[in-house]
């Protein structure tokens, strides 16, 4: 027993003063890198690693930093993928988070040293980015900005919205049970397909807390269909709440059909809701524009406490209203000559590829019906597992038997590292 290597693995303490494991200690703390060891030692128990190995082994394990989440190249073509974290921040919010992980002045006026508005910057930043709002205010996201205003303006009371518009949201909830929750009734009217303006007249009564309008963002419904539009809901008495869900403030030319909040608002609508990390761009947040009155009623209910957000977001919130052009913008502006070019010049550095046409897609439930011409490195589909647990890791997507990577969600300061990740795979 006595010539059994396993005795010869290092002890743990013994480990813990090479100067690499030190500093790792330093940096992602004593029980992560207690844990990178024990694997290490265990390896080297189990005769996968000679004893002398481990500390080398230990090292090449650590990771990054102290987090399980793993960085992604979004080479799916789906510029806002939920399943990927829905909109990468700009370097500018990313930025304005690291500023904002210290103490800052959230709520102080460094002037007067008394308390302040808490993100008064973002909130101006966001009043200003849609100008017919009297009222702005930022909750979690976009689920609690609906039940916020559900436990306002309906507390025990009806919500008049019509059956095509029930959704179900992601992961399994949906529309009627979250706003059910709040204390509030849903009043369907209309049928499926077809919805009028009359339906919602002979609704409204005494119990009418206020009229929903929401747009079904991730999906379309065509054919025999027919609905009431913002301007027509505006003109009946109750309050009209409108959920624009994917974040668009303001038109953009790509997705005509997608409303917007500056144009809902003229149009009459009393309070909007929508995300903060899908089309806008930004970290996740519930985002609420709307009357004055309102936005304060909202704004004073004791559950708005309790769905604020925290300084990191707004820091990135505002980073992402004032700063450049986010990765989503640059994504889906982006121009197909430019990809192409870009495609070809990656396939010159490549074994198996080709450089392919290809169509992507908005995502994260919004301008469902809009196809995004673009250009992809195409590898044989053995590929994208090998990618997807690489370093960096690159997810992309399969079609026809190949392996997509698509390149307007790829940023092009990235194009040298999917080089790296692909070659690897070779």
């Amino acid at each position: 027993m006595d010539g059994d290597p396993r005795r010869r693995v290092p002890r743990t303490d013994a480990l813990l003063t090479d100067p690499r494991l030190a500093d790792a200690e330093h940096r992602l703390g004593r029980t992560l890198v207690k844990s990178v060891i024990a694997d290490a030692q265990q390896r080297a128990r189990r005769g996968d690693i000679a004893p002398e190995e481990v500390a080398e082994h230990a090292v090449a394990a650590l990771p990054a930093g102290a987090t399980s989440l793993k960085a992604v190249i979004n080479a799916t073509g789906v510029v806002v993928h939920t399943n990927l974290g829905r909109a990468p921040l700009s370097q500018a919010a990313v930025d304005a988070i690291v500023t904002a992980a210290g103490a800052t002045d959230v709520e102080f006026d460094l002037e007067t040293g008394r308390r302040a508005r808490r993100g008064r910057g973002a909130l101006a930043a966001l009043a200003a980015a849609v100008p017919t709002a009297e009222g702005v205010h930022v909750v979690n996201n976009n689920a609690a900005a609906l039940l916020l205003a559900a436990m306002t303006l309906a507390p025990g009371k009806e919500m008049i919205v019509s059956r095509g518009e029930l959704i179900e949201i992601g992961d399994g909830f949906r529309l009627p049970a979250l706003m059910e929750s709040a204390g509030a009734r849903i009043r369907e009217v209309g049928t499926t397909n077809r919805t009028h303006l009359r339906d919602y007249a002979d609704a409204i009564g005494p119990d009418t807390g206020f009229v929903l309008k929401v747009h079904p963002s991730n999906y379309l419904v065509s054919g025999f269909t027919s609905g009431v539009s913002v301007r027509e809901l505006a003109g009946l008495d109750p309050p009209l709440v409108v959920d624009i869900g994917s974040g668009l403030l303001a038109p953009h030319p790509l997705m005509p059909d997608e409303p917007d909040a500056t144009t809902v608002l003229a149009d009459g609508a009393d309070l909007v809701t929508a995300s903060g990390d899908k089309l806008l761009g930004g970290p996740q947040a519930g985002l609420l524009f709307g009357t004055g009155e309102v936005i304060e009623r909202l704004r004073r209910h004791p559950a708005a406490r309790a769905l604020r957000v925290d300084k990191l977001t707004l820091a990135a919130l505002e980073a992402t209203l004032v700063g450049p052009p986010t990765p989503v913008a640059r994504a889906l502006d982006a121009d197909v000559r430019s990809l192409q070019t870009r495609a070809q010049t990656l396939v010159a550095a490549l074994p198996e590829a080709g450089a392919v046409a290809c169509i992507a897609a908005v995502g994260g439930g919004g301008a469902p019906g809009v196809e995004l011409p673009s250009f992809a490195v195409s590898l044989p589909e053995r590929y994208a597992a090998a990618l997807r647990v690489g370093n960096p890791a690159v997810v992309g997507r399969l079609e026809n038997g190949r392996c997509l990577l698509d390149l307007r969600t790829v940023a092009p300061e990235d194009d040298s590292r999917l080089v790296e990740a692909v070659r690897a795979c070779s």
